[in-house]
């Protein structure tokens, strides 16, 4: 009641000016550790009462927040610490905005810079970035009604979206006084990065600061320098850079004098002399510890002499290490000034983030003064060049430095260059498709259509281009090289220098015809076999990732009146346990899931409360909005990951109900299969389903099952091309069960496992389509991009759970046409979208006779017109990797 009637009072004085309010507020009611939180309206915490509204946005006093420990923050004091009377700290809250997308504040007010106004003692990164800070009551309150009047300033792209004051516990402030005591040294933040569009700006002063590479760092004082490179010892078993000094070391400026217990020290950038005279003993290496488990840091790789010798301590696990001892990281170049250097810099990291497995490397940027100024190669893996413009010399001597001191260093489309090697422009070849044969150091050769930068290489004195090293030509005339691998120095240093632009996508703004983007779409898996290729001889690994973790079943109902009537058949379906038992799967139906029950591909849970539901890769609203079916696809059993959707329906499709339709879908599997004994990969992005169909066998569809898989083929192509203005989207089908762009590149496929039980078939129709997925191949989004480009239109990407939507609802529609008039009803649209139009192929062998292909029969197979002039139907010989090329066999009575 006495903090309501302070509430009443305060807004009744004080209403009319913000700050006041905020300010009084904190003084009168800060000694009852309530918490003061600044946000947006619709993010007030429930048990808050407001005191303050303006322009959307809150302040409120609510129960005490606090935090009684720091294992997942990254301390940035190197000093004990001791939260001063009368202050208050505080967590801020920001997210990272890009530069052409960052509001300017709205107040023509004076701006209120963050840093100006606290001192930082812990950040964590991640969505949102996170900071601990202390302050004055004043500073907080004019830091607040900032806030409010949207005039606060951030550095780098931050925008604060809440304030909410905190209680440190005992065991916090301990930590913070001793923070070696945790394991841990206290060191300077990590190098963290923003989601790869979202990158900070780096002209801040103050406040947040870039580092050397681009990512945040926090500072306190405008010409505070810190060592972006300068990292603890997990096992804490190196001594924190200003605490002591090596053996043998002069203690540096500024750190002779002992801190007293209230001291609090900047921190520093890289161009401070400080740093850089420590910089041969106590830098660590660059790490990355995520938003959900900072603290840990399990590879260490120290570039002083009291490192290991192979980078690793005992007992951590992690990132990979290397012989070169050093941390995972590889830095991405692409020069400064230039305007596209952004969008190259996001493309560079797309394609190695395809290529290498990011759990094992970090890629970050390096920007042009870093390069300059920091001491980055001792902790650089490999550094990638993709420079348009010419390199600094004084930049190009560092790199070189670099390769000398035994760095490795991927060049793509760049200027650089070693000793006497030359390089030609030839105008003829600057932005065309090329063949390239790319050499693999003597086991066999690639070939694959390639963008030209222009520029060949040429053999100078003293470098020899010679046989057993990585080497690529194109296949003119000149055979003019684009790929050289060069050693350089006696230290093991060693470059791979590309003239081809492996690092441009083949929807790049640069490709500018169908017909380039064609052939660089079909060569794209070649195009990553290369970059792998590469990057191997430079030292990384590129292997299979592992793979992901099998997650639960979601049981969600596209329509909510059908929920109930399931629910009592799945009561009476199920044992005492909960259990639904097949020949290869246990379905156990829960209320919700704990990390403690056991996932195997043989034993799943099924979490039947719908409300808890989540996911950012399937929207069930999305999805139910699209499903425009009378039964199928109504009742989804969803996963994130699982082995294949083809095996989960195994206990449920004899016995469900027709009315209830059945429908399987992932985000992954781990064991996709396809037609005969291939695999289907199934990458983040794919449309992946099963669907559950009865079909009576005495029905138009019933005798003639092998029509399903043209059905469903079919149904994925028009739920894509019916959709208003995508009917030029060049999706097609090819017989018997896939789906192609064009007749180039297979973008998904079918597999129909049909049982037949008294009088009703049961099939399960499994389906995947490339939806969101560029890579290794081609994907539906990426003929939407090249539409797009070619036509100057402006048709939106599609998402995986609305194309699977309107498959299922065309898919009943073609079903329903079927059983109605037979195969004539639906064989005009199949044919509208075949391949096949005109093919020739040849019968039984590469050398056997060649016929026309003209349709299919009243069955589903094909037929094909002979030199004489009969029409036969033709079946596969059960080959599983192309069913029409040479291998057509004609059917035997």
């Amino acid at each position: 009641m006495l903090i309501t009637l302070c509430y009443l009072y305060l807004w009744a004085r004080w209403g009319h000016r913000p700050a006041a309010l905020v300010r009084s507020t904190v003084r009168r009611l800060g000694a009852s550790r309530c918490s003061f939180t600044f946000c947006g309206a619709a993010a007030r915490p429930g048990d808050a009462r407001v005191c303050l509204s303006r322009g959307g946005r809150v302040f409120c006093v609510g129960e005490s927040q606090s935090i009684d420990n720091l294992n997942k923050w990254v301390l940035f004091l190197v000093s004990p610490f001791v939260l001063e009377a009368e202050h208050i700290a505080f967590v801020t809250e920001s997210i990272w905005v890009q530069g052409d997308s960052l509001q300017r504040p709205s107040s023509t007010e004076t701006l209120v810079k963050w840093s100006d106004c606290c001192l930082p003692l812990a950040c964590r990164p991640g969505d949102p970035y996170q900071l601990i800070a202390e302050a004055s009551v004043d500073d907080f309150s004019r830091l607040g009604a900032a806030f409010m009047e949207d005039r606060l300033q951030m550095e780098n792209g931050l925008v604060p979206q809440k304030i909410v004051s905190v209680h440190l516990q005992a065991s916090a402030l301990q930590e913070l006084a001793d923070p070696t005591s945790s394991g841990r040294a206290p060191a300077l933040p990590p190098i963290t990065e923003p989601a790869p569009e979202m990158e900070p700006a780096q002209n801040g002063k103050g406040g947040l600061e870039a580092s050397g590479d681009g990512s945040p760092k926090l500072s306190s004082e405008p010409a505070g320098d810190s060592d972006p490179a300068g990292d603890s010892d997990p096992a804490g078993d190196s001594e924190p850079a200003g605490d002591s000094k090596p053996a043998g070391d002069s203690e540096p400026a500024g750190d002779s004098e002992p801190h007293g217990p209230a001291e609090h020290r900047h921190l520093h950038l890289s161009s401070c002399h400080e740093c850089l005279e420590l910089e041969s003993s106590t830098i660590e290496s660059v790490k990355f510890a995520s938003a959900e488990d900072i603290p840990e840091l399990p590879y260490d790789a120290s570039g002083g002499p009291q490192g290991t010798s192979d980078g690793l301590g005992p007992g951590r696990e992690g990132r990979r290490g290397n012989a070169m001892g050093k941390a995972p990281n590889i830095l991405l170049y692409v020069g400064s000034g230039s305007r596209d250097a952004p969008n190259r810099l996001q493309q560079v990291r797309a394609l190695l983030a395809d290529c290498v497995d990011t759990d094992s490397y970090i890629l970050y940027p390096l920007p042009e003064d870093s390069a300059r100024r920091d001491p980055w190669p001792d902790h650089c893996l490999l550094l990638v060049i993709a420079a348009r413009e010419p390199i600094p010399e004084d930049v190009h001597r560092k790199f070189t430095a670099y390769l000398a001191q035994g760095g490795k260093v991927l060049s793509l489309s760049s200027s650089f260059l070693l000793g006497g090697m030359r390089v030609t422009s030839k105008a003829a070849l600057q932005g065309t498709v090329q063949s390239l044969v790319f050499s693999k150091a003597g086991r066999g050769d690639v070939r694959l259509s390639v963008l030209s930068s222009g520029c060949v290489y040429e053999e100078g004195p003293g470098e020899p281009l010679g046989p057993g090293r990585l080497q690529g030509h194109l296949e003119n005339e000149d055979k003019d090289r684009v790929i050289v691998q060069v050693p350089f120095g006696a230290r093991g240093g060693e470059a791979v220098l590309c003239q081809a632009h492996l690092e441009l996508p083949p929807s790049s703004s640069v490709v500018q015809t169908q017909e380039e983007f064609n052939l660089l779409k079909s060569s794209n898996m070649s195009r990553h076999e290369v970059l792998k290729e590469i990057l191997a001889t430079l030292g990384l690994s590129c292997g299979a990732r592992q793979a992901p973790a099998l997650t639960p079943l979601h049981l969600l109902m596209a329509a909510k009146e059908i929920r109930d009537p399931f629910m009592q058949w799945l009561g009476r379906r199920v044992d005492a346990e909960g259990v639904i038992k097949s020949s290869k799967l246990s379905l156990k139906f829960v209320s919700s899931y704990t990390p403690e029950v056991e996932i195997t591909p043989s034993s799943v849970p099924v979490v039947t409360d719908a409300e808890a539901f989540s996911s950012e890769h399937f929207n069930l609203e999305i999805y139910g909005q699209n499903l425009q079916t009378r039964h199928l696809g109504k009742i989804v059993l969803f996963a994130e990951v699982t082995t294949t959707t083809m095996s989960l329906l195994d206990g449920l499709m004899f016995e469900m109900p027709q009315e209830m339709g059945l429908i399987a879908i992932a985000v992954r599997q781990t064991q996709g299969r396809g037609r005969g004994p291939n695999a289907w990969l199934s990458p983040l992005g794919c449309a992946l389903s099963t669907v559950l169909l009865s079909i009576p066998l005495r029905s138009q569809l019933g005798q003639r099952i092998p029509f399903i898989q043209h059905l469903m083929s079919l149904a994925v192509v028009e739920a894509v091309r019916s959709i208003p203005a995508y009917q030029d989207i060049n999706l097609r089908v090819k017989w018997p069960n896939d789906i192609y762009y064009s007749d180039l590149m297979k973008i998904g496929g079918v597999l129909v496992n049909s049982t037949l039980m008294g009088e009703t078939f049961y099939i399960l129709v499994g389906f995947g389509c490339n939806v969101t997925n560029s890579n290794p191949t081609i994907c539906i989004n990426d003929l939407i991009e090249e539409h797009n480009k070619q036509h100057g239109a402006d048709l939106k990407p599609l998402r995986a759970d609305y194309v699977i939507a309107r498959a299922v609802t065309v898919l009943e529609r073609l079903i329903d046409t079927f059983q109605d008039q037979g195969p004539n009803g639906v064989l005009p649209l199949y044919y509208k979208y075949w391949v096949h139009s005109g093919q020739q192929v040849r019968l039984g062998s590469a050398e056997g006779p060649k016929v026309w292909i003209v349709g299919l029969d009243d069955s589903g197979y094909l037929q094909v017109l002979q030199d004489g002039g009969e029409v036969v139907t033709v079946h596969p010989d059960g080959n599983s990797f192309d069913m029409l090329r040479n291998l057509i066999l004609p059917k035997r009575r």
